[in-house]
């Protein structure tokens, strides 16, 4: 048989283990747990590592409080024109700040994204499909989808759960009726048909408007190459005009210079001459040029020989002054 005592204990150690087994827990990096008792859920929270706690009677939930993805899939949705879409999935980024968390799941339980995020999806998703058409949510104005949803969710999160942040908001593009598809499928077509027609026609304008300014420019070039070589021969003649200018001022100068020498000289040989035609010159050149004659004449005039029957009695005076041959009688001497 065996020993009891040895029974006592080996059950003792599996009921201690069984017990260690449901009071130890661990809690992840990024979360925060909370706990209940008998459905109350306690003022104690835990940070991240393992914690103690009475099993059966104590229950944990571990809340995320770093960056979480909350997916709604299948949200259907009623256009204003009667037609039933549905949006495949919806992707809700979010975080609870760790100094709220027990504010919130006390206020809506450890499962507040269901109430908080899912459940205003759905509401607000059809809020907006019920007040815009089909061509609207699904083509005009689908874009905003995604940026309508993310700020009437964070509205709505600041009065009721502050510290809950939406941080963005993705959705996909939602079904509609296949034959509704195709025809959208065949506009989308025809569309691009049209924007592929309308690159080429801007393509052909733009390369028209290459070619034009081109010309332009090569025009441009043309003219000022021509005005180039104008305004070199205009230079050329006006530095050809002002060397002849030159020129002309320097033979000018040169002349003027030679016409004053001579006005000059012929100044000084007249005033030279005046100086000459003293009295007392006169009479020495009168007696130089009878010393170097031989003949002398003597009475009151000239023989007719001498004399130019033309000439008057000045000119026959004055040539008798210059004559060397000195008349003073008829009779020779």
């Amino acid at each position: 048989m065996a020993n009891p005592a040895l029974t006592i204990l080996s059950v003792s150690a599996v009921l201690l283990g069984v017990f260690l087994n449901f009071s130890i827990h661990k809690i992840e990096e990024g979360h925060v747990g909370v706990y209940y008792r008998g459905g109350a859920l306690l003022t104690t929270t835990s940070e991240p590592g393992y914690h103690f706690m009475f099993p059966v009677l104590t229950t944990f939930r571990s809340v995320q409080t770093t960056l979480q993805t909350d997916e709604v899939k299948n949200v259907p949705c009623g256009t204003s024109g009667g037609v039933i879409i549905y949006f495949e999935r919806i992707e809700v980024v979010n975080k609870l700040e760790r100094s709220k968390v027990y504010e919130t799941v006390k206020n809506y339980t450890a499962d507040y994204d269901k109430t908080l995020i899912y459940n205003k999806i759905h509401h607000e998703l059809n809020q907006f499909c019920s007040v815009h058409n089909l061509q609207e949510v699904y083509i005009d104005l689908f874009d905003q989808i995604d940026e309508n949803l993310k700020k009437a969710l964070q509205i709505d999160l600041n009065a009721m759960a502050p510290g809950l942040m939406v941080q963005a908001v993705r959705v996909t593009k939602p079904k509609i009726p296949e034959s509704i598809r195709k025809n959208y499928e065949a506009m989308e077509g025809e569309k691009t048909k049209l924007l592929i027609a309308i690159q080429k026609q801007k393509l052909v304008e733009k390369e028209a408007e290459t070619e034009r300014k081109k010309a332009v420019i090569e025009a441009e070039k043309v003219a000022l190459v021509a005005k180039i070589q104008w305004e070199q021969k205009v230079m050329e003649k006006e530095s050809e005009k002002k060397m002849s200018e030159i020129e002309d001022s320097a033979n000018t100068a040169r002349a003027k210079a030679k016409a004053d020498a001579d006005f000059y000289r012929t100044n000084k040989e007249i005033e030279s001459n005046k100086l000459k035609l003293t009295k007392e010159y006169l009479e020495f050149v009168k007696y130089e040029s009878i010393a170097k004659n031989t003949k002398i004449y003597f009475g009151n005039s000239i023989p007719e020989m001498f004399l130019d029957p033309s000439t008057n009695a000045a000119a026959a005076g004055a040539a008798s002054k210059h004559i060397p041959e000195t008349s003073t009688s008829g009779s020779k001497k």
